[in-house]
C-alpha cells in the first residue's frame, strides 16, 4: 500500500461531525510529513469515500480543499463543527485522535 493509500485509510477513519489534522495524520504513519499528507489528501480521487473535508490545519483554520474552502465550510458546518473566520470553534472538543 503506498502512502497516499495510507492517508485514505485513516482519513476514512475519522467520524462525521470530528476533525483531526494533517500533522495528526502524518504521526499516525510514523512520520513528519506534514505536507506529504496535504499532497496526497489534494489529490483525493474520491471525495466522498474519503472525506478530507474533515482535515484541518494544526492551530485551527480550516485549510485547503479541492473543492475550495467554502465547500470544505459548507461540509464541515453540515455535521455540526462550528466556524468562525475559518477557524474551528472549540477545536479540541472536535479534535479526532487516532490510538497510536
Amino acid at each position: 500500500m503506498d502512502f497516499k493509500e495510507k492517508c485514505y485509510n485513516l482519513v476514512k477513519k475519522v467520524p462525521k461531525g470530528k476533525i483531526t489534522t494533517y500533522k495528526e495524520i502524518a504521526e499516525a504513519l510514523g512520520t513528519k510529513g506534514y505536507r506529504a499528507v496535504g499532497n496526497a489528501l489534494n489529490n483525493n480521487p474520491n471525495l466522498v469515500v474519503v472525506p478530507c473535508h474533515r482535515v484541518v490545519k494544526s492551530n485551527g483554520e480550516v485549510g485547503g480543499y479541492a473543492e475550495g474552502i467554502e465547500r470544505k465550510i459548507e461540509l464541515l458546518k453540515k455535521e455540526g463543527i462550528p466556524i468562525e473566520n475559518n477557524m474551528i470553534i472549540n477545536f479540541e472538543k472536535h479534535f479526532f485522535r487516532f490510538k497510536k
